[in-house]
């Protein structure tokens, strides 16, 4: 994308810029049977949503930590765009007893109580769905995102030295994941239009740089998967085949 470009938030920007209407996120779950395409303006739009939310409703400030406790998932890529939007620091996987506010999944509800501070939870349900009935103590993201605003400005210039995403024992600030996700571009191969297939969690940077970030970097998208391990031989190398892959990150991952 643009030398220029310092904070994952300015690489969306600019592949806004370039192509609006390019797919950015595809993304397949493969124990549900979900398929969700976002074209780079639609990804956009829902984390200028996010992002809204998270700097007015939820109160958060440039250099507030948040637990994020959310698989590979297109919306946890709303949410690591979201919190670079705002200079929000993304720990994934973080205890959320530490944490200034705290974003999880169904399955870590338990966990993300021990946060004091604002609580967010996503049903992960097909379509952005709703949980069928609200997890106490929770903002239901799905209930709440949909009345933001669609365009975001930063109450405050975002810093690209601060620190951005801590993922697996190591913290990045916005410049740094940027080299790195770049680096990991020229590596994988990737370029300008690259469809990059991932398997791989979101617990560790191999796993968001390749389901998100490296890809980003260089104006490609990713072909996100979710329990890729349930899916056949033969059913990989047509979905390979349909969504036009050209490069693939591990495919096989818990």
């Amino acid at each position: 994308m643009n030398a220029t470009d310092r904070t994952p938030a300015d690489l969306l920007r600019s592949a806004l810029a370039a192509d609006p209407a390019h797919p950015l996120v595809t993304f397949y779950d493969d124990a549900t049977g979900e398929r969700v395409e976002l074209s780079v303006a639609t990804f956009a739009n829902w984390v200028a949503k996010t992002a809204n939310l998270l700097q007015g409703d939820l109160a958060a400030a440039p250099g507030d930590r948040l637990a994020l406790l959310l698989p590979a998932h297109w919306q946890t890529a709303v949410w690591l765009l979201a919190c670079s939007s705002v200079g929000v620091v993304a720990d994934v996987g973080a205890d959320p007893a530490g944490a200034d506010l705290v974003v999880s999944g169904p399955d870590t509800l338990e966990e993300a109580r021990a946060c004091g501070g604002e609580r967010v939870a996503l049903a992960l349900r097909p379509l952005g769905g709703r949980f069928p009935q609200p997890p106490a103590g929770f903002a239901d993201y799905a209930v709440e995102v949909p009345g933001q605003g669609d365009r975001f400005a930063p109450y405050a210039p975002v810093d690209p030295d601060e620190p951005a995403l801590r993922v697996g024992g190591t913290e990045l600030t916005g410049a740094e994941l940027v080299d790195r996700a770049r680096a990991d571009a020229e590596a994988l191969g990737l370029g300008r239009g690259a469809r990059l297939l991932s398997g791989l969690a979101y617990d560790t940077w191999e796993g968001l740089s390749s389901g998100l970030f490296a890809p980003l970097a260089v104006g490609g998208s990713v072909v996100l998967c979710r329990n890729l391990g349930r899916l056949s031989e033969d059913g990989l190398a047509q979905r390979i085949e349909s969504e036009r892959v050209t490069n693939t990150a591990v495919l096989q991952a818990p």
